[in-house]
């Protein structure tokens, strides 16, 4: 291709991503949806994880947070960070956010959506040259519709690294067109490579999908069978070397999941109504329980005219109808299900690689109109379009936007097709009806935006969080202002934000949100009494003194006694480094939450009375000691505990899986303190410990229950707190800890006076990849006590240091330089080989 000839095909990817990324803003504007409204985009998981992920990656990028690539301090009191970053953050338009201020966050986070949309228009319309030459203007708008379908619209947008998934598709597609071609070997490895270290998640299934294309034009290719089995040996081996040149992110993701908390059981619901799945191939709809496959009417029309089309061979329009078949029933059974989805089913909707189906779609649509279909071809697919109209009517994802799409706009763009054909000599004819049907395109694309997300926006499941605001802003400064990290840690306290406060707004707390919480993490917290959610892949701070005491939590934020903000709270903590004495490594189960609080933190503080029942419906004993509660009616009487404790001491309470409102009271009734509403359910979601008030004079109190629903709760699920105990524990450990606290990105160093004995405690979840030393010895993997890092130490030396090295890093690396060799082998040779056919042997001259 000369450089003469390349010129349109720029000229027309640019005219794609252009119209594709307008037609996106224009229908931003009309919502008033952020950057050019006040209406945030931050709605579900765009908000909860990936706007704080991105203010992490600020972080990082301008050296403004404690920690590194590999580990994150903030998050769960300390967890993996490399993993979430490999995850989440590898999409190369991520980067972008270190060029904006911090508080601006959510507005690189938009570009990484709106650039990865325009990439990948841009490069579908180079792809579909390649599938069959034809006019680029006309091949630009079907990648319209891909770039901006339904799937991006709604299951894409929300998630900016599965955008990346959109850019992998063409990009796989050109690299596997040069195997049919015997050409650009090296560089199609390279495409691989970045399909998949920008995400693995999407990569996979782009790699299923554009190779079922390939295999699609293997078979219709005349070409002699050795040409085309040597093709495919040539896709096979580019798979391979730019897979392992992304290894470290399937090595390191692999092991990650293999270590992370497990997902809640997820079953497949069955198969949607045919009418419903038939429904989403027209666009401006929106319900979750169908594969989203619309590519806009454009595209549509062209393949249902496909099959019609007498000039395509047959055997061209049976395999690539067959294709679209196949693929479109593989996201209804189990298995095809799993194989897409990198062999489990996904916590979330089951159709996420739907998107290979649109770009499937917009293939055929392409090898329709690159033949010119005729008036009667069609005709006969405006045809079956209505008729798909009539069958799918009842469903309830038309909408009066998916008919207006589908009658004006289908009646627009079949005339517009029709003057295409029958003036597709007239030059200047062609250019106008072209230019129209690019205004089509582009009015229709940013109508269907607007209609799917005025829908979404009605569900107050995607309601936005408010992730940078004047209160957000005014938290974040209150946590730096008291961040002593190493020493200490600053909480942001629960997740009033998002459910990644730590990365959001600074500090160091238990909240953590990400499908890598390492189940070390979860089960340690959650035996201190912290909460959770979504079975533990959502880890929670405590709201008790004696679990802050444990984590060093020398400041924290508590929003729930401050309607209009939030109130910050600063108390002595023993460091984040502390001593016990001996050896405190030996693996207890405790009795309750109280003790395994006590043994931690290497002191008693708690009184833990029986309970009494005592009026409303009566508690049943069970035999392992719980209480079940038969539930009462709302209005009525309360299920009733007395207890007794120390006048003047805290009333905590604690009962995991409780669902209902708790209140603690004197002897006249009196409340202690505000009602506690609670909604566990195990083992989803789990409270932690909360206070319920001051013991009142003569040390009795009535714990009243209210809960609709018969369930059991903890034999003891009240502990008085003696708060001059813990301030003396507190003392001790401040007084008997290191003289001396350095932090690194992933390491942690102290220093005790010399000759100390006992047991150091990092009061860090000790997640798989730790290594420590104690007194100069050779590292290795640290002991734990409640779950936390443990380091005995032998009184030869004073210092303790942990650094923390990445699961499955190293073996990632080495793959990827045994495929760094073999591309550079290849590149050797055929710089070598080459040079030699330019010179003929004697014997060829």
């Amino acid at each position: 291709m000369t450089p003469r000839s390349r010129r349109p095909q720029i000229l027309a990817a640019l005219l794609s991503a252009a119209i594709s990324m307008g037609a996106y803003c224009v229908a931003m504007v009309a919502r008033g949806t952020y950057p050019f409204g006040s209406r945030s985009r931050a709605v579900n998981d765009l908000g909860n994880q990936f706007v704080p992920f991105h203010a992490r990656l600020w972080d990082l990028l301008h050296g403004n947070t404690s920690g590194d690539l590999v580990f994150n301090w903030g998050s769960g009191f300390g967890s993996p960070f490399l993993v979430d970053f490999i995850t989440y953050l590898m999409n190369p338009f991520s980067w972008l956010v270190g060029l904006f201020p911090r508080d601006m966050v959510e507005l690189p986070v938009f570009f990484v959506t709106l650039f990865s949309v325009g990439l990948a228009a841009g490069l579908m319309t180079l792809f579909l040259g390649r599938l069959r030459p034809g006019s680029p203007w006309l091949r630009a708008l079907l990648a319209v519709g891909y770039a901006v379908s339904a799937w991006m619209i709604s299951d894409g947008f929300s998630d900016p690294m599965w955008m990346w998934g959109l850019v992998a598709f063409p990009l796989l597609g050109i690299a596997y067109d040069w195997c049919l071609k015997g050409r650009h070997w090296i560089l199609g490895t390279l495409f691989v490579f970045a399909a998949w270290a920008g995400n693995f998640y999407t990569a996979a299934m782009a790699t299923i999908g554009m190779i079922l294309v390939l295999v699609v034009r293997v078979l219709l290719d005349e070409s002699p069978a050795r040409r085309r089995s040597h093709a495919l040996l040539r896709a096979a081996a580019m798979t391979v070397t730019g897979v392992l040149l992304a290894a470290p992110s399937l090595t390191v993701g692999f092991r990650a999941s293999q270590s992370s908390q497990p997902a809640p059981a997820t079953a497949y619901a069955g198969a949607p109504d045919v009418r419903d799945y038939l429904a989403h191939l027209l666009p401006g709809g929106l319900n979750p329980a169908a594969p989203q496959i619309s590519v806009g009417l454009l595209p549509l029309l062209l393949v249902f005219a496909f099959p019609f089309m007498r000039r395509i061979p047959g055997n061209e329009r049976l395999i690539w109808c067959g294709l679209l078949v196949l693929v479109a029933l593989s996201y209804v059974w189990v298995p095809t299900i799993r194989l897409w989805h990198g062999l489990a089913l996904p916590n979330g909707s089951p159709y996420r690689a739907s998107v290979a189906l649109t770009a499937m779609l917009v293939m055929v649509a392409w090898l329709a109109l690159a033949r010119s279909p005729r008036p009667s071809e069609l005709l006969a697919g405006a045809g079956v379009t209505t008729v798909l109209l009539v069958v799918v009517s009842p469903s309830r994802y038309l909408t009066h936007g998916t008919w207006i799409l589908a009658v004006a706009g289908g009646t627009v763009t079949l005339g517009l097709l029709v003057l295409l054909h029958r003036h597709r000599a007239d030059r200047r004819i062609g250019i106008a009806v072209t230019g129209a049907l690019a205004t089509t395109v582009f009015l229709a694309t940013a109508y269907t935006v607007f209609s799917v997300t005025a829908i979404r926006d009605k569900n107050p499941w995607w309601r936005p969080k408010n992730t940078f605001s004047s209160r957000s802003l005014a938290a974040y400064d209150a946590v730096r202002a008291h961040d002593r990290w190493p020493t200490t840690r600053s909480d942001p306290g629960p997740h009033e934000f998002a459910d990644n406060d730590p990365m959001l707004i600074g500090g160091s707390g238990g909240s953590y949100y990400s499908s890598y919480v390492p189940a070390e993490t979860a089960a340690a917290l959650h035996a201190l009494g912290a909460g959770w959610y979504i079975q533990g892949r959502h880890t929670l701070s405590f709201n008790d003194p004696v679990g802050r005491a444990i984590m060093g939590v020398g400041s924290y934020l508590d929003w729930a006694r401050n309607k209009n903000g939030f109130t910050q709270h600063s108390s002595p903590a023993p460091p984040v480094v502390t001593l016990r004495p001996g050896d405190q490594t030996r693996h207890i189960e405790d009795a309750t939450v109280w003790a395994h609080q006590e043994r931690v933190l290497g002191a008693r503080v708690y009184q833990v009375p029986p309970l009494t029942p005592a009026d409303g419906p009566a508690p049943a004993g069970r035999r392992d000691g719980s209480w079940h509660l038969p539930g009462n009616a709302k209005g009525a009487e309360r299920t009733s505990f007395i207890a007794s404790c120390p006048s003047g001491s805290e009333a905590l309470w604690y009962a995991p899986w409780y669902h209902g409102q708790v209140r603690a009271a004197d002897s006249r009734g009196m409340a202690l303190g505000p009602d506690v509403e609670q909604a566990g359910r195990f083992n989803m979601t789990s409270n932690g410990i909360v206070p319920l008030g001051t013991v009142p004079a003569g040390g009795k109190l009535t714990v009243q229950l209210a809960t609709a629903q018969a369930q059991d709760i903890p034999n003891t699920p009240v502990g008085c707190l003696d708060r001059a105990k813990l301030d003396r524990a507190i003392g001790h450990l401040r007084a008997t800890g290191p003289t001396d606290i350095s932090a690194g990105g992933h390491s942690i160093a102290a220093t005790f006076p010399k000759g100390t004995t006992g047991t150091a405690v990092i009061s860090v979840p000790a997640v798989r990849g730790w290594q420590c030393s104690a007194g100069g010895k050779a590292a290795r993997r640290p002991a734990t006590l409640g779950g936390l890092i443990a380091v005995i130490l032998g009184g030869n030396g004073s210092r303790v240091s942990c650094s923390y090295r990445t699961p499955g890093l190293r073996s990632g690396l080495l793959m990827s330089a045994l495929a760094m060799a073999v591309l550079l082998a290849v590149a050797v040779a055929g710089r070598v080989r080459y040079p030699l056919h330019r010179f003929p042997t004697r014997r060829n001259r």
